[in-house]
């Protein structure tokens, strides 16, 4: 099922059991699964858990900052908004915030977390390709910035700003129809995407500089060609077609009417091994030298990075409940697999995960590679972390560490054979001089039983026999 290859991307998975162990974030990474042996996060009872390295959130959002601080004009508004469909937990909403990072919100859920991790309106975007009415009121009402994604939303917008003043920056989403990357399903500038006014399409262009002209609050645009499997160049040119489009708006205003350019976030993750590989770095200075006019203070920017922020900061841990093989192979039977990786499940071949291997007492395996099946709880043959993977061999009461998850997979829970939750704890490390202890804080509580019953309706229980 798991499949080794990452849309083209290197996948050498270093050392059987403990990839890139010299490295700082894999070095507190082992620390970090040690504690959560010794203090009881992961047992017997709670057989799965989802660890966040505080520190290397912290440096992504540094790393962002930087990189377009450094291409930037001086005095250039630029948010960084995260993309909270990548981690919808306050508790890690709250930490960017503290880093100056604001929220792209997608759904009135989306927006409450924000609201309740304290991030503030004027740092919100709200863009989804469906939004309500009230949705529309609610988020004009805060002083959130909306996109629109097409004709029909703007009108409803239009009529919504008739009956009352607001605060909120309004822009409109534009698909540039570049084409896709290896991912179709993350592609957004195909020539059919779902997302926004097609650029392309006959007589759009016209509309879209009409729509501008006509509506003087009308002062954004946006654009996203996609995320992981998109390369580069691709998001780049994206960029500059919309750049050029607010430049022939701008133009035919006869003023700087759009003042601000959405670039949307979808920096690709390496998943191949511990390095962060394409930098933020990397994409700004693709950005100056592609567009530089965008860059030269005359624009406002936003930006809604989401897993490259995340992704390499997490890792779900599971304990081998049994180890058995079948067919001459070994198999490890975990308690992680679809509930909290069903891309990696479903379409291994697109989503490979490396798998880090552990004894009882939470130590880096030793041993000879063995190749092995990973394999989850759930009752389906397809469930398996990764297929005839080359590990040291695995053993019950051993652990397995499924890494680079911090980004769309624990955080988004996928609930057959009502299969709980797990808790999610962020960590921090303490200097080797300080002693190298390993502090947790609690992001979400693991899910209990009493609660699945009362999610699956258990208050409704006699429902149906009154018919």
């Amino acid at each position: 099922m798991a499949s080794d290859q990452h849309n083209g991307q290197n996948t050498d998975h270093g050392t059987p059991g403990a990839p890139d162990s010299g490295s700082g974030a894999a070095a507190r990474r082992h620390r970090a699964v040690r504690a959560a042996v010794e203090q009881g996060l992961i047992s017997g009872t709670e057989p799965v858990v989802a660890l966040l390295d505080v520190a290397g959130i912290r440096s992504s959002a540094a790393a962002l900052r930087t990189a377009f601080e450094e291409v930037t004009a001086p005095g250039t508004a630029v948010l960084h908004a995260f993309a909270v469909k990548a981690a919808p937990l306050v508790a890690v909403l709250r930490l960017l915030s503290e880093q100056g990072i604001g929220a792209e919100v997608a759904s009135p859920g989306e927006l409450a977390l924000a609201r309740a991790a304290g991030v503030p309106a004027g740092r919100t975007v709200l863009d989804s390709p469906a939004k309500t009415t009230a949705e529309l009121r609610e988020a004009l009402a805060q002083g959130v910035a909306v996109n629109a994604d097409n004709p029909q939303e703007l009108a409803r917008i239009d009529a919504l700003i008739s009956s009352g003043a607001s605060r909120s920056p309004l822009g409109l989403r534009v698909n540039p129809q570049l084409g896709a990357g290896s991912i179709g399903a993350l592609s957004t500038a195909t020539a059919t995407s779902k997302f926004g006014v097609a650029l392309r399409d006959e007589g759009a262009l016209d509309w879209i500089v009409r729509a501008f002209l006509d509506r003087p609050w009308l002062t954004r645009l946006h654009t996203h060609s996609g995320s992981q499997g998109v390369p580069l160049e691709l998001m780049a040119q994206g960029v500059r077609t919309v750049y050029e489009l607010a430049e022939e708006i701008n133009a035919a205003a006869g003023r700087r009417q759009i003042d601000t350019v959405d670039i949307g976030g979808g920096l690709p993750v390496n998943f191949g091994s511990d390095e962060e590989t394409p930098t933020y770095a990397d994409y700004a200075r693709l950005l100056k030298e592609t567009v530089p006019g965008l860059l030269d203070g005359r624009y406002g920017l936003v930006t809604e990075f989401g897993r490259s922020l995340l992704a390499k900061h997490g890792l779900v841990l599971a304990r081998v409940e049994y180890a058995k093989s079948a067919g001459g192979r070994p198999i490890a039977v975990t308690h992680a697999g679809a509930q909290v990786a069903a891309r990696t499940v479903y379409v291994p071949a697109s989503w490979p995960l490396r798998i880090a291997a552990y004894d009882a007492g939470g130590r880096p395996k030793q041993g000879p590679a063995v190749a092995q099946d990973i394999a989850g709880p759930a009752c389906f043959a397809g469930d398996l972390l990764a297929e005839n993977r080359p590990l040291p061999l695995l053993e019950q009461d051993d652990l397995v560490a499924a890494l680079d998850t911090g980004a769309y997979y624990f955080s988004n829970h996928y609930a057959y054979n009502s299969l709980a939750r797990p808790g999610i704890h962020g960590f921090t490390t303490a200097p080797e001089s300080e002693g190298g202890g390993v502090r947790f804080a609690t992001v979400r509580a693991p899910q209990t039983v009493e609660e699945i019953v009362h999610e699956s309706g258990g208050t409704y229980r006699d429902a149906l026999l009154g018919g």
